[in-house]
């Protein structure tokens, strides 16, 4: 059983001489995500964060294989999200470079890719876990559980705060905003608060008002902007807080909500309601055995890249450390043999906490990792978690209303290979 993270073992192996022999080839891995772009913001920060895990690893004296260490080396290749470019980008990373793990953002940019990465059974990684499907045997989605951790604040939000019994929600008609209201739906459903008012826009509305309006006007104790990209989420916010609303806000995301505090007030702002916290926060110190020393991590990726933070920065580093983990345990960069060695544990860890895998119901196979996920609210204008969830629980007792809500909507894996899949037209994660 792996029940040690790189933070632990690096705290140790630090403490005695490195004297195992040196390589100097190093072992490669991929970095297929948009660099440049209006969709930059989903790539650029997390290839900051690998940076970071690179350093730190190569100065710790490199990966442990076979009584060996090697050092590790970053290659990236920015595909803009344009699915041609994913495709000639992942085959130079895999024939070229000779990669070992490939990490993409995913999406539009895995699609065309499937067939390709399956039949060199290449080890990969997704931050959509709507990519995963039976015959995605060797994709993993280890870090962004998307949208299955927003239960975790609906749950909390109603044992903490009773008086709240309507809301109105809104997302985007696509493969990130269709899947994501039919959880806050499960969720809201589970809790027995009442769904007052529910749209649905095109991703490529930009009228706020006529989305806002009537949510104001059904009169709901919460605004629920469900997974919203986040130039929405800030131009909704800021309406709502012009027309006098009252009530809480809950998000998926809240990026760069420094700026919405700023533009709207910390008294409007406090209690909002999100899934994504700063690594400076006191309670992931408890939980800095699965991420390798989150404080100082943020200190550092904030001092190097200002104003880039969100949960791209670190999310491909949670993943990252995941694999690192299992290479050393089974002594081995191939492909097969680290996967196998990462679903056959007893426990996994991941950022979080002890994780497993889980999928087969949604996504038809068990390569998502799910376990707990923080809540996170805004307490005089800074992001803290209020408590860490159980995913795996409320699943225990809901899955099957989930299963309904997803099916409706048309997100279950059979109904989105039959209908060839939907569109991800991801837009930036930061506001101008």
């Amino acid at each position: 059983m792996l029940n040690s993270s790189f933070a632990h073992r690096m705290a140790v192996t630090s403490l005695f001489p490195q004297t195992r022999v040196g390589m100097n080839e190093p072992v490669k891995i991929g970095f297929l995500a948009p660099l440049t772009g209006p969709v930059s913001s989903w790539g650029l920060p997390g290839l900051h964060g690998c940076r970071l895990w690179e350093d730190w690893l190569n100065r710790a004296g490199g990966m442990l294989i076979g009584g060996r260490r090697y050092p590790v080396s970053i290659v990236p290749f920015d595909c803009g999200y344009d699915p041609e470019q994913a495709m000639e980008g992942a085959r130079h990373l895999v024939r070229n470079e000779q990669v070992r793990l490939l990490m993409m953002l995913g999406g539009d940019t895995f699609t065309p890719c499937r067939q390709f990465l399956n039949e060199n059974k290449v080890l990969t990684s997704t931050l959509l876990p709507s990519d995963l499907s039976p015959d995605t045997r060797y994709l993993i989605a280890p870090a962004e559980v998307h949208p299955l951790y927003n239960v975790t604040g609906v749950d909390w939000l109603s044992r903490t705060r009773p008086g709240i019994r309507r809301v109105a929600l809104c997302s985007q008609k696509d493969a990130l905003g269709l899947p994501s209201v039919a959880t806050y739906r499960a969720a809201f459903e589970a809790t027995r608060i009442d769904v007052v008012k529910d749209i649905a826009y095109d991703p490529t509305e930009t009228d706020v008002a006529g989305i806002v309006q009537p949510m104001l006007d059904s009169a709901p104790d919460l605004l629920c902007w469900c997974t919203s990209y986040t130039p929405m989420v800030h131009a909704m916010t800021e309406y709502a807080y012009k027309r006098g609303f009252q009530g809480e806000i809950l998000s998926c995301t809240l990026d760069n909500y420094q700026r919405l505090v700023a533009r709207t007030s910390v008294d409007f702002m406090d209690g909002a309601i999100f899934q994504f916290p700063d690594f400076d926060d006191p309670k992931l110190a408890k939980k800095a055995f699965f991420f390798n020393r989150p404080s100082t991590f943020f200190k550092e990726y904030n001092a190097r890249y200002p104003n880039s933070w969100s949960a791209v920065s670190w999310e491909y580093v949670a993943i990252l450390d995941l694999w690192h983990a299992a290479v050393e345990k089974v002594g081995s960069v191939n492909p097969v043999s680290v996967l196998n060695t990462m679903k056959h544990m007893d426990t996994t860890p991941h950022a979080f906490g002890s994780a497993r895998w889980w999928g087969e119901s949604i996504f038809g196979i068990d390569n998502a990792l799910i376990g707990d996920w923080p809540v996170v609210t805004l307490q005089d204008g800074r992001a803290r978690i209020a408590e860490f969830g159980s995913i795996p629980d409320w699943l225990e007792k809901h899955e099957a209303l989930l299963h309904r809500h997803l099916g409706k909507v048309g997100q279950l894996w059979q109904q989105r290979l039959e209908s060839a899949g939907q569109k991800t037209g991801l837009t930036s994660r930061q506001v101008e």
